[in-house]
């Protein structure tokens, strides 16, 4: 299965993060990691092109991983375009919830919201295999 890793990358060392690559790629994941998979040099000087290729690396993948810290802006970027495309988001990593609504409040929700649909699948598929 194909991954792509969310994570901040100006103003930290990719070995922060490889861990967590590390770890998806021991469980089978072919994972798309920015600080290394994309190119951080954008000619425009905009991040027009960084935006483009994170992109069409989220819509390849089957599924977003997310180490969030509610200050990166490329993540948030990013975070959006997954959400927009429908793309199954899982939290490995989330700061504390804060007292209003805040973008971690939101993954923590969708996150147990995800769970719940998991179990309902499992529970329904459950109940479906004692008619064989």
């Amino acid at each position: 299965m194909k991954a792509f890793l969310i994570c901040p990358v100006r103003g930290h060392e990719e070995t922060e993060f490889q861990p967590y690559v590390d770890q998806l790629k021991e469980v089978g994941f072919v994972v798309h990691f920015p600080p290394r998979d994309t190119d951080q040099i954008d000619p425009t000087g905009t991040g027009y092109k960084i935006c483009q290729a994170n992109r069409a690396a989220i819509e390849a993948a089957d599924v977003v991983f997310i180490v969030w810290n509610g200050e990166s802006q490329g993540s948030i970027f990013d975070l959006g375009m997954a959400f927009a495309m429908g793309k199954r988001i899982i939290p490995l990593s989330l700061p504390e919830l804060t007292a209003h609504k805040s973008f971690q409040n939101m993954l923590t929700h969708m996150d147990q919201l995800q769970k719940l649909d998991d179990s309902a699948a499992f529970l329904y598929a459950m109940r479906n295999m004692e008619d064989y």
